[in-house]
């Protein structure tokens, strides 16, 4: 699954994901298992009420590795262009 973020177009960090998932755009999200859940549970409670799937990857620098950065990522999303 992580493939797809390496693909098409994307969103990373919470700010931006939430930003996503308010306007329609998310597709799916992607949440890190190591990550704080302070950051990541409001995100699911949003991806829930929105019906947006969600994966959750086992850990912020594999999920930052497959959206191409050097650091590590709590959160992601695919998104419409």
């Amino acid at each position: 699954m992580l493939t797809e973020l390496t693909k098409g177009p994307k969103v990373v960090g919470a700010k931006q994901v939430k930003r996503a998932l308010e306007s329609g755009r998310a597709l799916a999200v992607f949440l890190a298992s190591d990550a704080d859940p302070g950051l990541t549970g409001p995100i699911s409670d949003l991806c829930a009420e929105k019906g947006v799937t969600v994966e959750t990857v086992s850990s912020m620098r594999e999920l930052g590795k497959a959206c191409g950065i050097s650091v590590g990522s709590a959160v992601a999303a695919t998104v419409t262009e």
